[in-house]
């Protein structure tokens, strides 16, 4: 078994690629792999309870932790209590705690 992070920094409503990411990350999990996915940029677009994400919430679903940037947020103007629930609000400095603790980062 082994911890991955994996960085998602696109908004998937833009690109279909995002999609196959969630699919990456859900079948990591399976796998029984921390799996742990990071939302920065426009990544956390479809974190807002109102949005229609199959993806994320196939995710969370099968046992991935999702975490999102709160920078990201602020800068989109995405209030922080309108984030779904399951979906947790960290810091980008997490990412450096996850690479030391001996993680597989991937930047998708």
């Amino acid at each position: 078994m082994a911890n991955y992070l994996l960085i998602e920094s696109r908004d998937p409503y833009a690109t279909h690629e995002v999609r196959h990411d969630f699919h990456l990350a859900c079948n990591l999990a399976k796998a029984g792999n921390k799996t742990t996915l990071f939302l920065v940029q426009n990544g956390v677009i479809p974190t807002r309870k109102n949005a229609i994400s199959s993806g994320l919430l196939h995710a969370l679903d099968n046992g991935v932790e999702i975490l999102c940037d709160e920078f990201s947020l602020r800068e989109r103007g995405i209030p922080v209590d309108t984030i779904m629930p399951g979906i947790n609000i960290a810091p980008i400095d997490t990412i450096i705690d996850h690479m030391v603790d001996g993680s597989k980062v991937l930047w998708l």
